[in-house]
């Protein structure tokens, strides 16, 4: 493909987002320069890379008010640098009020965990998905139905990473010192645009294992709040 071929493959990018700055200063003449001052979201939302899950538009929040840190499949990896200085950012300097971990039916890494393929880098990363369903395999290997099988561990898979938000020292630290800070476990239909709970918030030190406890019932009964 030649370099010209290259950038016309753009242009439709550069007319949409003239297109949209033009109905942006219509709506709103001061929205950019209010914009610009500084941002102050009380949300962060940690979500899949999927293209189909886009965080403002699902929630309904214009630029500015959710921070968002996306990775294949919605994961909070201990060792993750990127996805630990959000989190700190978010909290220490953001000062957010919630943080959401979103995770999303039909999720691309779930279903490759599924489905036994072995990648490379990718493959590496979702040993963390892996891990959740090794955690639950028992009641996992039991689902008969594929779909549902999916579905489940990608429930699975949103709350284990609330788990490890709970844990994380940035977290800890803002509950110590009694930072207003609320996590919350959802997951997301891709096939009716809809958002919903997997597990009652938490927004104090839990005890983990009770929660977790209680979550998982919540998921594994089909009664998870709403």
């Amino acid at each position: 493909m030649s370099k010209k071929d290259t950038s016309d493959g753009l242009r439709p990018l550069f007319e949409n987002n003239r297109a949209w700055a033009k109905r942006m200063l219509k709506t709103d003449p001061a929205f950019f320069d209010r914009l610009a001052q500084q941002q102050a979201p009380r949300y962060l939302w940690i979500g899949c890379s999927d293209s189909r899950v886009p965080a403002n538009q699902i929630i309904g929040l214009p630029p500015g008010e959710v921070f968002v840190h996306r990775n294949v499949a919605n994961l909070v990896v201990p060792t993750d640098l990127n996805c630990l200085t959000v989190v700190e950012y978010a909290i220490e300097v953001l000062r957010v009020e919630h943080i959401m971990v979103v995770g999303h039916y039909g999720c691309g890494g779930v279903q490759t965990v599924l489905s036994g393929q072995r990648l490379g880098l990718s493959g590496h990363w979702l040993h963390h998905v892996e891990m959740v369903r090794h955690t639950h395999a028992k009641q996992l290997d039991a689902i008969e139905q594929p779909q549902q099988l999916v579905d489940r561990l990608c429930e699975l898979n949103a709350l284990e990473q609330v788990s490890q938000l709970c844990r994380l020292p940035s977290v800890m630290n803002a509950w110590k010192r009694e930072q207003a800070l609320t996590l919350h476990g959802l997951i997301y239909d891709i096939h009716d645009g809809l958002l919903r709970k997997l597990a009652n918030p938490v927004s104090s030190p839990p005890d983990l294992a009770r929660w977790r406890k209680s979550a998982l019932k919540s998921i594994w009964s089909g009664k998870s709040p709403r």
